[in-house]
């Protein structure tokens, strides 16, 4: 019987290549302390810290706590991540686009002055943002902000995103955030 050759082994390694390594957490830090309030829980306060480099503001790292220990775990996860890629140097409007995204399954809330978040992750994920437009990393568009206002004013609930941004446009209700349209 003739015997079959078997083909070497071939090995894989992967190969990571650090984008950066994680900077050295300083003595001290500033930071400021945000305090988010969902309708069915425990008020939250978000701290994040900056690292000032050049005159430059950069997060540094997030805290997150609650008297709520019902979600402690995933919190304490999030924070490790979210302070890992803030040290990494990099472009922070993905992480604020990621986290502004997560759906809640049990749905979403309303906070007082009309603004929807479609889970508590999506509020952490807003809180980001506002900080990284407070520290300056973020610029915001005057004219942008001026017509969000214009549409928390005339807009109703979208029945496909659930968000405040249907506005009859053409005679046809059609929402400004995920483009559904009673007409189509």
């Amino acid at each position: 019987m003739p015997t079959k050759e078997v083909p070497p082994a071939v090995e894989t390694v992967a190969t990571l290549v650090p984008l950066k390594l994680l900077q050295p957490r300083p003595k001290e830090l500033p930071g400021i302390t945000y305090k988010i309030t969902p309708t069915d829980q425990a008020s939250l306060y978000i701290t994040i810290n900056d690292h000032v480099i050049d005159g430059i503001r950069k997060p540094f790292e997030i805290f997150i706590n609650s008297k709520n220990i019902e979600n402690y775990a995933w919190v304490v996860a999030l924070t490790r991540v979210v302070s890992a890629i803030f040290r990494q140097g990099i472009d922070l409007t993905f992480l604020v686009e990621e986290l502004s995204s997560v759906f809640d399954p049990r749905g979403g809330y309303w906070l007082p002055g009309g603004k929807y978040h479609a889970s508590l992750v999506s509020e952490i994920g807003s809180c980001i943002e506002h900080h990284l437009i407070a520290i300056g990393l973020i610029k915001v568009d005057t004219t942008a902000v001026l017509r969000n206002k214009l549409i928390d004013k005339v807009a109703i609930i979208c029945r496909k995103c659930q968000q405040k941004a249907v506005v009859v446009s053409g005679g046809c209700e059609t929402c400004t955030a995920c483009g559904y349209s009673k007409c189509e």
